[in-house]
């Protein structure tokens, strides 16, 4: 029998949740890495079923900074593109708009690519100006900080 509506968002949200609790450690094993891939496309898979725009726009974002965090910048662009797309298509605004411009930063640094790595970063720090609660503005900001690009 498959999984209910209410099935997946709780596996969605719980995936994303452990996914969160993954990246916050300061250091990793080998097997959590993979555990992390696994479960960050675990909740977009349950979203996907029966999500809206935005939760499948956070989804890929979540997946691009796994994949960013991890090194494999070349898959953390692909699921960044695919947020950003979401975004455009669906007008999600200027906090999701901005992240999915931090996320194709993000990844081109880890890539190696430095020229779109600052263009992206720009882009995510002038989208990022409209963003409405100061809060959230100030989340982008230090999220875009810690970014590297030599």
């Amino acid at each position: 029998m498959p999984p209910t509506p209410e099935e997946h968002r709780k596996f969605a949200k719980s995936c994303f949740n452990q996914t969160w609790e993954l990246l916050d450690r300061p250091e990793r094993t080998p097997a959590e890495d993979i555990e992390m891939i696994h479960l960050a496309h675990a909740s977009r898979y349950h979203w996907g079923q029966v999500g809206t725009p935005l939760n499948l726009a956070r989804g890929d974002w979540q997946i691009s900074r796994v994949y960013a965090v991890l090194g494999f910048g070349v898959m953390g662009f692909k699921y960044a593109k695919l947020c950003l797309n979401l975004c455009e298509k669906h007008d999600l605004g200027d906090f999701d708009l901005a992240f999915a411009y931090e996320a194709l930063a993000r990844s081109s640094a880890v890539s190696g690519d430095i020229a779109n790595a600052r263009g992206y970063l720009e882009m995510a720090e002038m989208t990022g100006q409209s963003i409405a609660k100061e809060d959230d503005r100030q989340y982008l900001l230090n999220e875009l900080q810690s970014i590297t690009i030599p």
